[in-house]
């Protein structure tokens, strides 16, 4: 069982990591998708059509099983580095697609992995628990190995914080002992890693009911966030040299770029919160 297909882009590396355990492609009977967004999901295809069977978020599924749109949104974001970033996505056979859901557990000899539904980041998310571990998938955020620090991925189109925050909260209600962000790594300490989180997309929420109203430009908002991540930083006590190395260029800026996330805000705040309290225009 593989949680995440990876990217098409990743293919060589997990064929080569599955050799040193003495195991191909071909010896992967179940992928567990956590959603469809190309990072986790664009390898899914590929891995169908050697044998596995490709288990998604009911809502997800027909970008599975034709990804056009998914690709032509993606096109317009990523342009020219499209393919060197991604690789190919291919759509999954019909027949290889199980759509799970919620509490549903799916099972292959002795391992049981149960599905929770956690929307937020994306409609079609879904974190799995095996044993005490969860496999958060970006629901519980990006963590790099080393000092606490926790990025949410405020990405578009789906972003929705309300949604997010009841998912956390079903999260830190589930009782397992280790999370496993895709976004990387396994960590022992998910009570204080769920904690942070939340923390994050608290601090966010108040920040973007603060600089919102005024309709700032896309830029502005974005280096106004980029502050913010760093004002975030050192709260868990980052060091300046530490904070700086996450910038363009380093590890938590290419895992979740500051770009997306400000774009995601203004997305949601245009979309969600605006259209839910159109007073707020005034």
């Amino acid at each position: 069982m593989l949680v995440e297909s990876g990217p098409g882009s990743t293919l060589e590396s997990l064929q080569a990591n599955l050799a040193n355990h003495g195991l191909t492609l071909r010896d992967i009977s179940h992928v567990l998708l956590t959603h469809i967004h190309l990072d986790h999901a664009g390898a899914a295809g590929h891995l169908a059509r050697m044998g596995a069977q490709i288990f998604v978020h009911p809502v997800g599924a027909a970008h599975m099983l034709d990804p056009e749109k998914l690709l032509n949104s993606a096109q317009r974001i990523y342009g020219e580095k499209m393919k060197y970033m991604w690789g190919e996505f291919l759509p999954v056979p019909p027949e290889k697609l199980t759509e799970v859901q919620d509490g549903e557990t799916v099972a292959a000899g002795n391992l049981r992995f149960t599905a929770l539904h956690t929307p937020g980041h994306a409609e079609h998310h879904i974190a799995w628990l095996f044993e005490d571990k969860c496999f958060s998938g970006d629901a519980g955020g990006v963590r790099l190995p080393g000092p606490l620090y926790i990025r949410m991925p405020f990405v578009p189109p789906e972003l929705h914080l309300e949604k997010w925050r009841a998912s956390l909260t079903w999260l830190q209600n589930a009782g397992f002992k280790q999370i496993v962000p895709t976004h990387f790594g396994i960590f022992d300490d998910a009570d204080s890693h769920l904690a942070a989180a939340r923390r994050i997309l608290d601090e966010t929420e108040r920040w973007l009911e603060a600089i919102m109203p005024a309709d700032p430009p896309i830029e502005e908002l974005r280096a106004r966030f980029m502050d913010l991540q760093k004002e975030q930083a050192r709260s868990f006590g980052l060091s300046e040299a530490i904070i700086e190395s996450y910038r363009v260029g380093a590890a938590y800026e290419i895992a979740n770029p500051t770009r997306m996330g400000a774009d995601g805000l203004q997305r949601y705040w245009r979309k969600v919160r605006m259209a839910a309290y159109p007073a707020a225009r005034a």
